[in-house]
């Protein structure tokens, strides 16, 4: 029997050249928990129905039918169509008005992260290639907003600013700039004394070069995966806002606006706070679900 008929399990005996090696149950088990695609579908499903969904579903966040009230999910309205998840206290319907929010949650979410990682990347990338006091001022600047808890400062800046979307984003944004900046910063240290950086750097290579053509791209990854985790608190965030009247204003509708309002009928038409809490709930639990999937394949990639 040849030496290599059996897979080492230490790893340590080489297979030869030339013979494909069986994968190990161990490493079979590990390749499926590392699958991203059964993660995306969730995912997606929330992402077409915020760009579609008003296509297939129409809604006015300020029409009332005041007949059609506190609809039960699955009756049948005056007009003949169905209510499948019910009818809101004015008489709007709750598929509609779920489909809304998503579309509005996901914008207020994508754009807070965009902000937030343009900001902290740059003010990242910048303290950990210059160092001295230029990452002392940044980074102590970070540690200061740090002390305070972030939902506490968003309500603090959206009180101040007033209800808005745009409000919103920018608190939400300046409470999410920090975690961006420090991974850049991490990310920045370990690769600014690496030979190519300092060969660049001795060819008379700018700073703007070498932040943008060697620093930034060993940093896209890591912070990738951080703003895929960041979405689902950014979610979260944005719903308090909006569920203590802080968010989005009157004349528009996201999920945290929507249980706020249907807050006061708990007993009676449970399903205007459920509905919308149920699709906050499925989306974060994707989105965190999908960051961990992207956080362990990118360990892998680099345990290589």
């Amino acid at each position: 029997m040849s030496e290599y008929s059996e897979i080492d399990p230490t790893g340590l005996v080489e297979a030869p050249r030339g013979r494909a090696t069986r994968p190990t149950k161990a490493t079979l088990r590990e390749r499926r928990k590392r699958r991203i695609w059964p993660t995306l579908i969730p995912v997606g499903v929330f992402v077409f129905f915020a760009i579609f969904g008003p296509l297939i579903v129409p809604f006015n966040a300020v029409s009332t039918n005041i007949v059609d009230r506190l609809r039960a999910p699955g009756s049948v309205l005056s007009n003949g169509s169905t209510a499948w998840l019910g009818t809101d206290q004015v008489g709007r319907d709750m598929l509609g008005e779920v489909i809304a929010g998503a579309r509005l949650t996901l914008i207020m979410a994508i754009a807070t992260i965009i902000i937030a990682g343009i900001i902290g990347i740059v003010l990242g990338l910048v303290a950990g290639y210059f160092g001295g006091w230029i990452d002392n001022v940044i980074m102590r600047l970070a540690d200061l907003q740090l002390a305070f808890p972030g939902l506490l400062l968003a309500i603090l800046i959206a009180g101040v600013l007033g209800p808005s979307v745009r409000n919103v984003v920018i608190s939400l944004a300046v409470t999410r700039w920090v975690t961006f900046a420090r991974l850049a910063r991490s990310s920045a240290l370990s690769v600014r004394k690496l030979d190519y950086v300092s060969a660049a750097r001795l060819l008379g290579a700018s700073h703007v070069r070498l932040l943008s053509r060697y620093l930034l791209p060993a940093s896209i990854s890591p912070l990738f995966v951080l703003g895929t985790v960041e979405v689902g608190s950014v979610v979260l965030s944005a719903a308090s806002l909006s569920f203590l009247g802080l968010g989005v204003p009157p004349d528009q509708v996201d999920w945290g606006s929507t249980i706020a309002a249907g807050s006061d009928y708990l007993l009676s038409a449970w399903w205007i706070s459920t509905m919308p809490g149920i699709a906050l709930a499925g989306l974060v639990l994707s989105v965190s679900v999908l960051g961990d999937k992207l956080q362990a394949r990118f360990a892998a990639a680099r345990s290589r």
